[in-house]
C-alpha cells in the first residue's frame, strides 16, 4: 500500500514538473527584428527586456502596481502558464494616411499568480511587431473583491544609454507646450510649471508626456506612448536623470482619492515602444492603431474628409470676437451687457465664408461663437450651465445658413466649447447632436478651455478619459464625427471609433497669434511630425498667408508661405483648415495648391527626414490617383532631394512646384514664393532649396496611363 502511495506521489510530482512554466519566456516579431524577454526575479518580481536586432534597447525593467486598501502587486509571483499567438491580417481604413494597414505580430500571454495570500492572478500580454512592441495588463477576478483602486502603475523603461529626447512636460491638463530637445539626463520638466499662456497647467513631477521620441548616437529611434486608452488615466513618464530610468506615472484625481478605479476583470491600455533605425520609419509605423480593436461602427460614409474655412482666425487676430454682447471686464458678468458690434459669427459674415468656400473647392465651414454663453465663459470659477449648444445668438440664422451652405455644396461644421465644464455638456449631448443630425451636420469641433469642473479633476485623468469616450460614442449614434480640442491624447482609438477624426493636443497655429513667448519656433513642426503626429491626426489649422500678422504687434508666423502649403501634406488630418481670412487668399497664385490638395489618402511615403530638422512626405489621393508632396525645414536653410520612384510606372504627371523664392526667409521675406510647372515620371529626381523656416509643396496631377 505504501509503495502504491509513493508511486502515485512520484507520478504527481512528474506531472507537476511538466506543467511548471520556466522562469523566463520570450517572443519575437515576425521578421525577428524585435523581441521581448520576460522573467521573474528571485523574489518573484516581474521584469522584461526589449531587444532590437539582437541588441538590448530596454534593459531589465520592473512591472508593478500600488493599490488603495490592497497590498502592492510587485513580487511573490509565479508563472502558471503561457501561450503564444500569431496574427497576420490586413484591414482597411475608412479614411486615413493609407487605405490598407498590415497588422502582423506575435503575442505572448503570461499568466501569473501570487505565491502568497491573497494569491491574486494577473496576466500580461506582450506583442512583438517589426516596428515596435506593446504590452498590457489584465486584472482577473478576486474572491470577495469586485473592483480595484489603483494609486499608481509602476511600469519601468530602463534605457541603455543617454538618448537625445524631444519632449514636453508631463502636464496633467494640456499638451500645448513648446518641445524641448535635451539628453534624457538633462530633462527638467518642473521648470515648465509657470507659463503665461497656460493657466491650467499642472506638472507635479519631473515627467514627460507621450509620445516622447528618443535617438541615440547610432541613429536608433525609440518613441514611447500608449494605445487604446480606455477607462483609465493617461500615462506620463517620470524621468530619473541619473539612472536613465523612465517610469509610468498616471494622471491623478484629488477629488476621488485614486488614479484609476475599475470593476474586475479588466485590461489596461497598451504600453508602446516604436523602434526605428531611422526617423522616417517612425511616421510609417502603424503600431498605435494596430493595437486597437477593429471598427465598431461599420460604415462611416456619412463623414467626408474635407478642407474647411472658418470664422476663427479673425478672432485670434483681434478683428472680431466670439461673444455677441459683453462688458469691458470679461471676468465680470452683467445682465446689462450690450452688443459689441464686433461679433464674428453673424449671418452676413458666415455667408461670405460660405461663398468663398464654394468658389474654391472647399467643402466645409467652421463657425465659432454662434451659440449663447460667450460673454461669461472665461475667467469664471463657476462655468456650469454657461453654454447652450442649441441656441444661436440673435444675429446668427443657423437653419437659414445651413440651407444656404448646402445649396452651395458646403457643409457647416458645428462648434461646441464646453469651457471645461463637461457635466454641462453631457446634459445636452443628445439634444445638441439631435439638432445636428436633423440639419445634416456631421462633424463638430469640441473645446475644453480652462480648469476642469469639478475641481480636482484633470483633462488627462480617468474621469475625463471616460467623458471624451462618452462624447465619441454618443456622437456615433447620431452620425457625427468629433474633432476634439484641449483633448485627451490620441491613442489609436480612431480604428475602433472612426468618428474620432482629428484633435488638437499640441501648440497649434493660434499660438503664433497670441503667445507671450513669440509663438511656435521654426523647429516646432519638424519636431511635431516625429512626436505628436505619431499618436494620430492633428487639427493644426495651416494656411496662413499674411505671415507677419499686422494686427498683432510682436507676433508673426515662423514659416514661409511655401511651408504653410507643405503642411497640408506633412501634418496629417482628414479635416484640413484654410485658416486665414478669405481676403488674404484673393489674387494669390499659391492658393491653387490649397484648392487642389487632397485630404484622404491611398498611400503615404516618407521620403526623408530627421527629428527637429526637416521632413518630406508624399501622399497619393484616394479616387484620383494624384500625388501631393510636402517638405519642411527648421530655422536652417537646406537642399532636399525628391526621388519620384514612388510614382506609378505607366503614368506621367504634371508637376506644379511651389517653393521658396531665392530671397525667401521666414524672418525677413516670408511671402516670396516661386511656382514652376514641369513634367515628371517615376524616373525623375528633383533637388529643391528650402529657405530658413521654409518648405515646398508639389501637386502631381496624373496625365496618362
Amino acid at each position: 500500500m505504501n509503495k502504491i502511495l509513493t508511486l502515485l506521489l512520484v507520478l504527481a510530482s512528474l506531472v507537476s514538473c511538466q506543467k511548471k512554466e520556466p522562469k523566463s519566456l520570450s517572443v519575437a516579431s515576425p521578421k525577428g527584428t524585435n523581441s521581448i524577454e520576460f522573467f521573474l526575479s528571485e523574489n518573484g518580481n516581474p521584469l522584461y527586456v526589449v531587444n532590437h536586432n539582437n541588441k538590448t534597447v530596454i534593459d531589465s525593467s520592473l512591472i508593478g502596481f500600488d493599490f488603495k486598501n490592497q497590498k502592492s502587486l510587485n513580487g511573490n509571483l509565479g508563472i502558471i502558464n503561457s501561450t503564444t499567438t500569431t496574427v497576420d491580417e490586413t484591414w482597411e481604413m475608412p479614411w486615413g494616411e493609407q487605405k490598407e494597414v498590415v497588422n502582423q505580430y506575435n503575442e505572448l500571454k503570461v499568466e501569473l499568480e501570487e505565491t502568497q495570500a491573497p494569491n491574486r492572478k494577473f496576466n500580461i500580454y506582450f506583442r512583438a511587431y517589426d516596428d515596435g512592441v506593446g504590452f498590457r495588463y489584465e486584472f482577473l477576478p478576486q474572491q470577495g473583491v469586485d473592483s480595484v483602486a489603483i494609486m499608481d502603475e509602476n511600469t519601468q523603461f530602463q534605457l541603455t544609454e543617454d538618448y537625445t529626447a524631444w519632449w514636453i512636460p508631463g502636464d496633467w491638463d494640456i499638451y500645448e507646450h513648446r518641445y524641448n530637445t535635451s539628453l534624457v539626463s538633462e530633462i527638467d520638466a518642473i521648470s515648465k510649471r509657470n507659463h503665461p499662456d497656460l493657466a491650467q497647467t499642472y506638472i507635479p513631477e519631473n515627467a514627460v508626456n507621450t509620445p516622447v521620441t528618443l535617438r541615440n548616437k547610432d541613429g536608433l529611434h525609440l518613441s514611447f506612448h500608449e494605445a487604446n486608452l480606455t477607462n483609465y488615466a493617461g500615462m506620463t513618464l517620470k524621468v530619473d536623470n541619473t539612472s536613465l530610468l523612465l517610469t509610468s506615472e498616471l494622471v491623478g484625481s484629488d477629488r476621488l482619492g485614486h488614479k484609476v478605479k475599475r470593476a474586475l476583470p479588466f485590461k489596461t491600455p497598451w504600453r508602446t515602444v516604436q523602434i526605428a533605425d531611422k526617423a522616417t520609419e517612425l511616421i510609417e509605423s502603424k503600431l498605435i492603431v494596430n493595437l486597437n480593436e477593429p471598427n465598431k461602427l461599420g460604415s462611416v460614409d456619412w463623414f467626408e474628409p474635407k478642407k474647411y474655412v472658418g470664422i476663427w482666425w479673425e478672432m485670434h487676430l483681434g478683428k472680431s470676437t466670439w461673444d455677441y454682447a459683453g462688458s469691458q471686464d470679461m471676468n465680470t458678468f452683467t445682465e446689462d451687457a450690450k452688443p459689441t458690434g464686433k461679433h464674428g459669427a453673424t449671418t452676413e459674415n458666415t455667408k461670405r465664408y460660405i461663398d468663398f468656400a464654394a468658389k474654391n473647392n472647399i467643402k466645409g465651414i467652421l463657425v465659432e461663437g454662434w451659440n449663447t454663453g460667450w460673454e461669461h465663459w472665461i475667467g469664471f470659477e463657476d462655468r456650469e450651465g454657461v453654454f447652450d449648444f442649441v441656441t444661436p445668438y440673435p444675429d446668427y440664422d443657423l437653419e437659414g445658413l445651413n440651407k444656404y451652405a448646402k445649396e452651395k455644396g458646403v457643409e457647416l461644421i458645428m462648434h461646441h466649447e464646453t469651457s471645461a465644464a463637461p457635466r454641462t455638456y453631457e446634459q445636452q449631448l443628445d439634444t445638441a447632436y439631435q439638432l445636428m443630425n436633423q440639419l445634416g451636420i456631421h462633424s463638430v469641433k469640441t473645446g475644453y478651455v480652462g480648469k476642469i469642473i469639478p475641481k480636482g479633476e484633470y483633462h488627462h485623468g480617468q474621469w475625463m478619459v471616460n467623458h471624451y469616450r462618452k462624447v465619441l460614442e454618443t456622437a456615433a449614434k447620431y452620425n457625427i464625427a468629433i474633432n476634439a480640442h484641449e483633448p485627451i491624447k490620441a491613442t489609436g482609438i480612431r480604428r475602433t471609433y472612426p468618428n474620432a477624426i482629428s484633435r488638437e493636443g499640441l501648440r497649434g497655429q493660434e499660438f503664433n497669434a497670441w503667445s507671450a513667448d513669440g509663438g511656435n519656433p521654426a523647429e516646432h513642426l519638424p519636431i511635431v511630425a516625429f512626436t505628436r503626429m505619431l499618436a494620430g491626426p492633428i487639427d493644426f489649422t495651416p494656411g496662413v498667408f499674411d505671415i507677419e500678422l499686422p494686427t498683432k504687434e510682436n507676433n508673426r508666423v515662423s514659416t514661409t508661405i511655401a511651408q504653410q502649403l507643405a503642411l497640408y501634406v506633412v501634418i496629417y488630418s482628414p479635416v484640413q483648415m484654410a485658416c486665414d481670412l478669405p481676403e488674404n487668399y484673393e489674387n494669390q497664385p499659391a492658393f491653387q495648391f490649397i484648392r487642389d490638395v487632397g485630404v484622404d489618402w491611398d498611400r503615404t511615403e516618407v521620403l526623408n527626414g530627421e527629428v527637429g530638422d526637416y521632413v518630406t512626405i508624399a501622399r497619393k489621393e484616394r479616387g484620383t490617383g494624384n500625388w501631393f508632396v510636402g517638405g519642411i525645414t527648421d530655422e536652417n536653410a537646406r537642399e532636399l532631394t525628391v526621388d519620384f520612384d514612388f510614382l506609378d510606372e505607366t503614368c506621367s504627371y504634371k508637376a506644379i512646384i511651389y517653393k521658396d523664392a531665392e530671397s525667401a526667409n521666414f524672418r525677413t521675406d516670408p511671402t516670396a514664393i516661386d511656382i514652376e510647372n514641369i513634367e515628371v515620371n517615376k524616373n525623375s529626381i528633383l533637388n529643391i532649396k528650402l529657405a530658413e523656416g521654409g518648405g515646398f509643396a508639389i501637386s502631381l496631377l496624373k496625365e496618362n496611363e
